[in-house]
Parts: structure tokens; C-alpha cells; sequence
């Protein structure tokens, strides 16, 4: 699986020192039960298998390494993370880890969209902030982002 190798890297999870704080964009929703989270160093949920929070983490930490711009509706990718020559490779079979990961994420967004669109703004302007991001092409066979 294409996510498999994200418990050994974990670099998402971790800050290194000289790169200041991570805020961890939270939806309306996440922010009554976390409150608030950051990333000074190591995440506080990162576990030897990767995030203990397994489907309850943040909508965010889900995205990534998408990032998505609401202004513009593209999709990003975080040049730093070793799976976007993958990711890329796999978004060419419709039935790929890469492809699943995109159509969820696409789904979450458009309801972000009309349930919490601040989220959405948010979140990639702290993404352009701490990520290298490039812009990301979206096959065609893949539901292109609607809300207007």
C-alpha cells in the first residue's frame, strides 16, 4: 500500500528544529475535541506505526501531503515528501492507493467547502507557510473539485 511507507518516514510528524511550530489546521468540528494542536518537535500522537489516532485524526493530517488552495482550486503536493513520485505514478490507474486517496480527500473537501469553508483557507495558507508545495495535475478520470 502506498501509505505503508509513511510509518517509517514520518517526517509529516516531525519539525525540525530551526523550522518553528506546525499548526495542525483543525475543521470546527476537530477543534471542540483537540482544542488546539502543534507540532514542536515530534507529534504528541506519533506512535512506532505512525499516528495512534488512526480515522479520529484531523482532516488535515489526513490531506496531506495534498494541499488544496480554495482560491484558485488546485490541488498541491509537498515536494519534501519522498511519496510524490509515487503518488504521481499511481494517480494514473483509477484504481490505485494514490487514486482512493484523492477521490476522499476531494469528498471531504466539497463538504468542507459548504460546512467550514474557513478550514479550508486556513489550512492551505499554513501549508504554503511551512510546505514546499507543487502544483499537483489532476488525471482526468478523477472528479475534478465542484463547489464554486
Amino acid at each position: 500500500m502506498l501509505f505503508d511507507h509513511c510509518a517509517k518516514c514520518q517526517s509529516c510528524c516531525n519539525v525540525d528544529s530551526g523550522f518553528g511550530t506546525l499548526e495542525i489546521t483543525l475543521t470546527q468540528k476537530e477543534t471542540k475535541v483537540f482544542r488546539h494542536l502543534c507540532i514542536e518537535d515530534r507529534c504528541e500522537y506519533l506512535g512506532e506505526k505512525g499516528c495512534t489516532l488512526g480515522e479520529s485524526k484531523p482532516l488535515s493530517c489526513k490531506l496531506y501531503p495534498l494541499s488544496f488552495d480554495p482560491q484558485v482550486k488546485k490541488y498541491y503536493f509537498d515536494a519534501a515528501c519522498p511519496l510524490l513520485p509515487e503518488y504521481k505514478r499511481q494517480l494514473k490507474d483509477s484504481d490505485s492507493d494514490a487514486s482512493n486517496h484523492f477521490r476522499e480527500m476531494n469528498t471531504l473537501i466539497e463538504e468542507m467547502a459548504i460546512v467550514d469553508p474557513k478550514f479550508l483557507s486556513r489550512n492551505h495558507e499554513i501549508d504554503l507557510d511551512f510546505f514546499e508545495l507543487v502544483p499537483l495535475r489532476q488525471p482526468s478520470h478523477l472528479k475534478k473539485y465542484k463547489h464554486e
